[in-house]
């Protein structure tokens, strides 16, 4: 079996094709899928989701494009968290310089924010990196990250990377992009990342893989992740998928 360790399905896209989803999810035996929470003013309607299928767990967290409006602060997240059993971890929340330059120490002092209130529940993060890769880990050493783990989502930086993320307790998700033709750094991550070590997803409704390439994104294409990581390790598709479904249970201590 596979698990989406991160999509939103509660996005606009997808939500109103739920039971589509979930039956496309069933052939493709995709058991599970983490719904990533990106900002505060779509966390009722995301735990409202979730709450409905007992296949879906979210997390509580603010991705760094959004704007202050969207802001949680500690008690919040600790509060939300506590009082919703669906929710697993923090984020997505993170940094993100390529997209997000004209804001960021509002971006790190949110990343910080995140990562204290993960320390206070005990809870993994789950997170956003992206051309910022020497401060999203300056940031997890300092505000001690490795005390709980977590996952580097849809991961693209390099293996050196990688390797500093696993070494603070942090697992590496590969999304659709492994099927990219010329995404060469990812490949190599998917041949290098330790199996005990590696998630997959979707971040649907983007990115999907090969060949649905350019078409709305949802969980039942994670399967497309594992075959090609597969085929660059010359293993077979149910390798993978037995131990990325592990992992994901592992890491968010759910029972399988």
């Amino acid at each position: 079996m596979f698990i989406d360790s991160h999509c939103h399905l509660n996005f606009p896209e997808l939500s109103n094709k739920i039971d589509l989803i979930q039956d496309s999810m069933h052939i493709n035996r995709v058991t599970h899928a983490l719904v990533a929470n990106v900002g505060k003013k779509s966390i009722d309607s995301l735990i409202s989701l979730v709450s409905k299928h007992n296949n879906l767990l979210a997390s509580i967290g603010t991705h760094p494009e959004y704007d202050v409006d969207e802001e949680f602060s500690i008690d919040e997240i600790c509060s939300i968290a506590s009082l919703n059993k669906k929710i697993v971890a923090i984020g997505e929340t993170g940094l993100d310089y390529y997209k997000c330059k004209d804001y960021l120490e509002l971006q790190r002092e949110r990343f910080r924010i995140h990562i204290r209130a993960a320390r206070i529940l005990g809870f993994p993060l789950i997170v956003h990196t992206r051309s910022s890769a020497i401060d999203t880990i300056k940031i997890l050493k300092e505000e001690k990250a490795d005390e709980v783990g977590g996952v580097m989502h849809c991961f693209t930086e390099s293996w050196d990377v990688a390797k500093e993320a696993i070494d603070l307790n942090f697992f590496i998700s590969i999304s659709g992009i492994v099927t990219f033709k010329n995404a060469f750094a990812v490949h190599e991550l998917a041949l290098k990342v330790p199996l005990d070590k590696l998630l997959i997803e979707t971040d649907s409704p983007y990115l999907s893989p090969e060949p649905y390439r350019g078409k709305l994104n949802d969980p039942s294409n994670v399967i497309y992740v594992a075959k090609k990581i597969s085929e660059l390790r010359n293993i077979d598709i149910e390798e993978v998928g037995k131990h990325s479904t592990k992992n994901f249970f592992d890491l968010f201590k759910i029972s399988p």
